[in-house]
């Protein structure tokens, strides 16, 4: 059973949110074109709520094993300053990002789904893994999401350290 006033207690310390991107922002689909390009589908809602983030003045990123050009142009174009793909080294990427930002590793957050990501959750300051994240990652992670990856998990996950950092209602006001 997750203890939220420990989740709570940590979100408060966020000042970066990293994510995997496959089963993390899509669904885990991948499709592989002719061209050799793949192609993936992104969660609104998570774009929305890294924008949310980004105007709350926190930072966000990408560490992902595979390389695409999709997720390339998906995180250009939602403002994430950290896109570490390609390297199946995760500790390297997550360590350069650590040295990149200024953020110690307890004040990062991570978002993984899959049994390469455990490392990181091992690392950070909250551990979250999306609902249907593999039960090795569920069980070392300090938050489990309600929504499987691709599905509003990065938004979820956003909502709940503006929420505890006391930074959600100035972050919505535009749009009431």
């Amino acid at each position: 059973m997750v203890d939220l006033s420990s989740v709570r207690e940590r979100a408060l310390r966020i000042k970066l949110l990293l994510m995997d991107c496959d089963g993390v922002l899509t669904d885990g689909r991948i499709w592989i074109l002719d061209e050799g390009d793949d192609q993936k589908s992104f969660s609104t809602k998570d774009g929305l709520g890294i924008d949310l983030l980004h105007r709350a003045g926190l930072r966000s990123g990408i560490i992902s094993g595979r390389k695409s050009s999709a997720v390339e142009r998906r995180a250009r174009a939602l403002g994430m300053e950290f896109v570490k793909l390609g390297d199946n080294d995760k500790i390297a990427a997550f360590e350069q990002t650590l040295a990149e930002s200024g953020v110690a590793a307890n004040e990062v957050a991570f978002i993984g789904d899959d049994l390469n990501d455990i490392p990181l959750l091992l690392r950070v300051g909250l551990a979250i893994a999306v609902a249907d994240a593999v039960q090795e990652t569920r069980e070392r992670a300090h938050y489990i999401t309600s929504v499987n990856g691709g599905s509003g998990a990065v938004r979820e996950v956003i909502e709940l350290i503006l929420k505890a950092q006391g930074r959600w209602s100035e972050v919505i006001k535009k749009y009431l």
